[in-house]
């Protein structure tokens, strides 16, 4: 862990993190909020991936209190917006790690759990299409989509904890460096 920032963070990476920072508070701000507003309900979770993991009753919940105009919302939503916002913030995540810890390999933590975004993604869009054609949907979909949920959490659990560590060890590192 000595690796840890000690001029080995060069200021492109640190730039990056910045930039991508700054990118993923605007982003939500002003197109991911926004494009979510078409299919919010008063009462429930206003998206299946913010919880940890689903059932079919709730993913049949979910969709039986939203029209099919608010279906096809959420599914654009899926396609477009939550996708561009897991690129956005895993680059910030990774570019975070990088500048910390000066191992690229570390930043496939936030690279994996994009990767579990957008296939628990395509798993609701399935369950979507399956819904709003036979009214129902499996319970095998249903148990997949909600595993790969459950891992895109861990993992963003765990990009949170590596990088909460290297903030630790940065500010250990610059306080015994100024004594």
């Amino acid at each position: 862990m000595t690796n840890t920032i000690q001029g080995s963070g060069s200021k492109k990476i640190l730039y990056v993190a910045i930039g991508s920072t700054a990118a993923f508070i605007l982003y939500i701000t002003f197109a991911l909020t926004p494009a979510g507003l078409c299919f919010n309900v008063d009462s429930g979770p206003n998206s299946l991936g913010l919880s940890f993991s689903y059932t079919k009753g709730m993913v049949l919940s979910f969709f039986e209190s939203r029209s099919q105009e608010q279906l096809l919302c959420y599914s654009q939503f899926l396609q477009i917006w939550d996708a561009m916002f897991a690129i956005i913030y895993t680059l910030m995540y990774a570019s975070w790690i990088v500048y910390l810890f000066n191992k690229r390999w570390l930043a496939l933590i936030p690279v994996i759990g994009m990767i579990s975004d957008w296939s628990e993604n395509y798993i609701e869009l399935l369950m979507i299409k399956t819904y709003t054609n036979a009214g129902a949907v499996s319970e095998t979909i249903v148990s997949l989509g909600s595993g790969i949920n459950s891992f895109k959490w861990v993992l963003s659990s765990l990009t949170y904890l590596v990088i909460l560590i290297g903030i630790i060890i940065a500010i250990r590192s610059f306080f015994s460096k100024a004594r």
